[in-house]
């Protein structure tokens, strides 16, 4: 069984559970003729729409690629943990709305066995339903999961808020029904929120996990002739689709049979242990005794020990133009970038005088 169809199993067994449960609630409410119970038996059944929701976007993102989508459909399973998030964030304003009517205008409520019975039932369910279908999508990475299975806890929570208040109004006659769900509808509402965040995250373009990252440098740094891994670079469209770039040094000596073999072969490593779509790049590291060499190690050895850098990578020389290329990765603490690069310029004339200096700002997109 592949990704999807456990997390359609999943939702499948959500579905099933809040139908059940509103069957149970319907069938209760009308033997004692509780319009009550009734209505939140109907509730229930909306609460299965977050489980339709992840069902959808399930399905629609499993569709192929076609020439408008080149890179396939994964990202509607986002939109879907969108969608169930603001589901929940409607039911936490609408919550919130009703717990302060109540603060305002208190009412009695009246309780019967039955109520209680529907209650204490209510909460056990939807307890186990909603930290099995959370587990499931942690595990199985899918936001859509872990919102609808969040839902179905917070459903839990409000349910429980109502039984404690049962019991103090039947232990003190005070009835905190509005001070209680208020404040669990804020609670509800700042999770909501932090719900919206992973999915708008990953689709606005989130940072790569530092372990995969760390991976990759490793297992790259393995490859016989490979001397540096720089610029890892990785899009992601949608949990299991994901397509990058990134270079490695080598030495100049290496032809074109040579370096056509490494990088395919790391491409297909990358794809084989991580499913990453995966571009290789080149820098070349000159070797020998030669003016290149010379001014790859002046270059190097200057930009190297600046404190201001955290990396050097790419360097180039451009022999018919005399001109140097090479790449720097500032600090995080350089705001103003082109003052920066005319100052490390400066300093390199001062190096290699009458030498053309290009220098590249460049930032690490993955550490």
């Amino acid at each position: 069984m592949n990704r999807s169809q456990k997390i359609i199993r999943t939702s499948i067994i959500g579905i099933t559970a809040n139908i059940l449960l509103a069957a149970f609630k319907a069938v209760v409410g009308i033997l004692a003729s509780s319009v009550a119970i009734v209505m939140d038996a109907v509730n229930n059944l909306s609460d299965a729409l977050s489980s339709v929701i992840t069902i959808i976007g399930t399905k629609l993102s499993e569709r192929p690629a076609d020439r408008e989508h080149p890179f396939g459909f994964g990202r509607v399973e986002y939109f879907s943990a969108i969608l169930i998030a603001v589901l929940v964030l409607t039911a936490g304003v609408t919550s919130l709305i009703e717990s302060v009517k109540k603060v305002i205008e208190p009412t009695e409520p009246e309780y019967t066995t039955v109520t209680l019975i529907v209650i204490i039932v209510a909460i056990v369910v939807k307890l186990i339903l909603g930290q099995y279908v959370k587990k499931q999508g942690q595990q199985l990475k899918s936001d859509a999961l872990i919102a609808s299975g969040s839902d179905a806890l917070f459903d839990a929570v409000i349910t429980l808020s109502t039984l404690v208040s049962v019991g103090i109004m039947l232990l003190w006659n005070v009835s905190l029904d509005g001070i209680l769900g208020a404040l669990i509808s804020l609670v509800i509402i700042k999770a909501g929120i932090e719900m919206l965040a992973s999915p708008i995250n990953e689709l606005l373009g989130a940072r790569i996990s530092p372990d995969l990252i760390h991976d990759i440098k490793q297992e790259v740094c393995a490859f016989e002739g490979v001397y540096g891994v720089y610029d890892i670079i990785l899009h992601n469209y949608g949990p299991n689709v994901l397509i990058g770039s990134l270079h490695i040094n080598v030495y100049d000596t290496m032809d074109a049979h040579e370096i056509h073999g490494l990088t395919r072969r790391i491409a297909e490593e990358m794809f084989a242990k991580h499913g990453i779509i995966m571009t290789v790049g080149i820098y070349a590291i000159a070797t020998g005794t030669n003016k290149r060499t010379d001014l790859q190690t002046a270059v190097m050895h200057t930009l190297g020990r600046h404190k201001d850098i955290t990396q050097v990578h790419g360097f180039y020389y451009f022999e018919r133009e005399n001109r140097v290329s090479v790449d720097v990765v500032p600090d995080i603490s350089i705001h103003d970038e082109p003052a920066f690069c005319r100052q490390l310029t400066e300093e390199l004339k001062a190096v290699i005088p009458n030498t053309i200096v290009s220098i590249v700002i460049d930032h690490n997109y993955s550490e």
